[in-house]
C-alpha cells in the first residue's frame, strides 16, 4: 500500500480537471433584491456524491444505501439511495431553485418534468475497458455506469422524452443547468490498488480529456449553463486516514487530515471555446473547508469531526478493511448525526451537505447570467 507521505495530490489532479477560471473566485452573499435566472430543470452528473437512487436500482441488494440507516435523518424509514443519513448537495440546490428533488433516471415510474439526476454511485470518469487495461479492478462499481454512459442516458432522454428537434432542445435546455461532478472514483480505485504516483499522473490527460468533453457534449447539445465540480478534500476522509496513516506529525494539517492529499491547482478556461455559454467551477473543496474550519460554531462535535458517524473501529471510527461498512449488521450509529461531518467514513452528512450547499449556491448560482 502506497504510504501518505509519498501519495499523489488528489485534489490537485481533480481540481485542473475543468479549469474553469484563471483566479479562485470568492463566494459572495445574494442580496435579497438580486434577481435569480428562472431555471426550470437540472440535468445530474456524477457519482455517490449526487446519486439519488440510480445505483440501487441496479443491484438493490448488494448496496447499504438501500437500507437503514442510510436516508434515516430525512426519510426516516424509507432509504432512497441517497450515500447519506438524509439530503444531498443537490437536492439542497434544486429546494434553493424551487424545485423538486430530482428523480434517478433509473426509476422509471416517476416525473422527470424537471430534470434527472443520472448520477450513479461508485462511477467514473473513464470508461472500464480503462482500469482493465491497467489491471485496476473497479470493484465498488458492479456494473460501472462511467460519464459516458450517463451522457448516452441524457441523450436517450431528450430524445424520447423532451425534444422534438435540435432546436426544440436547444430551446429547453437553455432553462435548465446541467451539473458534472466526476473524476474521484478514477484516482482513488487506483491509489487503493496500490498504483505507483507516476503511473497515476499518467492517467491525468484521461480523465481531464473525459470531462471535458462531457462539458463539449451538453453544450452542443444546447445547454448554456454548466456547472462542474471540484473534488472534496480527501485527506480529511476518514476512509483515507485509515488507509494510510503516517507516523510523522507534520503529515497532518491542523485540523488532523492529511496534507499530501490536500492542495488545490490552478483553474484554467473553457469559456473561450463557447463564449455564449456559463461555464462555471463549484469550488467543493473550499466548500467543505469552509465548515471544518468553523465546525465548532457551526455545532459539531469538535471531537468527531474526522470520524465517521456510522461505523466502527480505530481512531476514525471506520474498519480499514470494509467488512464492518455502515449498513453492515452490528455496526453501529452515532445518536447525533447532525454533529458529525463524515456520515459513513465516505460520505458526509447531511447537516455539512447543507452548510456545504449555502457556500456552493451564494458562489455559483449568483455567477449564472440571465441575459439570455
Amino acid at each position: 500500500m502506497v504510504s501518505s507521505a509519498a501519495l499523489f495530490n488528489i485534489n490537485i489532479i481533480l481540481s485542473t480537471i475543468i479549469k474553469m477560471s484563471s483566479v479562485f473566485l470568492l463566494p459572495r452573499a445574494l442580496s435579497v433584491s438580486e434577481p435569480r435566472c428562472p431555471i426550470e430543470a437540472i440535468y445530474q452528473f456524477g457519482d455517490s456524491i449526487s446519486d439519488t437512487g440510480n445505483q440501487i436500482r441496479d443491484h438493490p441488494v448488494l448496496y447499504y444505501a438501500a437500507r437503514l440507516p442510510y436516508g434515516q435523518t430525512y426519510f426516516h424509514d424509507k432509504p432512497t439511495g441517497r450515500w447519506s443519513d438524509g439530503l444531498l448537495m443537490i437536492d439542497y440546490i434544486a429546494m434553493d431553485l424551487k424545485l423538486p428533488l430530482l428523480n434517478p433516471y433509473l426509476d422509471k415510474n416517476t416525473s422527470f418534468n424537471n430534470g434527472v439526476n443520472f448520477a450513479v454511485a461508485a462511477s467514473t470518469a473513464l470508461d472500464d475497458w480503462f482500469f482493465a487495461a491497467r489491471n485496476i479492478p473497479v470493484k465498488w462499481a458492479n456494473n460501472n455506469a462511467p460519464l459516458k454512459v450517463q451522457l448516452n442516458w441524457f441523450k436517450t432522454y431528450l430524445n424520447s422524452s423532451v425534444c422534438q428537434s435540435n432546436t426544440d432542445c436547444a430551446r429547453k435546455l437553455r432553462r435548465s443547468i446541467v451539473i458534472l461532478e466526476t473524476g474521484s472514483n478514477d484516482y482513488s480505485y487506483a491509489l487503493f490498488q496500490g498504483k505507483s504516483i507516476q503511473e497515476v499522473q499518467t492517467y491525468i490527460r484521461d480523465i481531464v480529456g473525459a470531462i471535458v468533453d462531457a462539458v463539449r457534449e451538453v453544450i452542443r447539445l444546447g445547454a448554456i449553463r454548466v456547472v462542474v465540480t471540484g473534488t472534496l478534500p480527501e485527506g480529511c476522509c476518514p476512509i483515507f486516514l485509515a488507509a494510510f496513516p503516517n507516523s510523522d506529525p507534520k503529515a497532518y494539517d491542523d485540523k488532523g487530515c492529511l496534507r499530501d492529499l490536500n492542495e488545490k491547482g490552478a483553474l484554467a478556461k473553457l469559456r473561450p471555446e463557447f463564449p455564449h455559454a456559463d461555464i462555471i467551477y463549484a469550488d467543493y473543496y473550499a466548500a467543505f473547508l469552509s465548515v471544518l474550519r468553523r465546525a465548532e460554531s457551526l455545532g459539531f462535535e469538535p471531537r468527531s469531526t474526522l470520524k465517521a458517524c456510522c461505523g466502527t473501529g480505530g481512531l476514525y471510527n471506520f474498519d480499514k478493511n470494509l467488512t464492518k461498512v455502515c449498513g453492515a449488521p452490528g455496526v453501529p450509529v452515532c445518536p447525533n448525526p447532525d454533529q458529525h461531518i463524515s456520515w459513513d467514513g465516505t460520505h458526509l452528512t447531511q447537516n455539512v451537505n447543507c452548510h456545504m450547499s449555502e457556500f456552493l449556491i451564494n458562489d455559483t448560482l449568483s455567477r449564472i447570467r440571465c441575459t439570455q
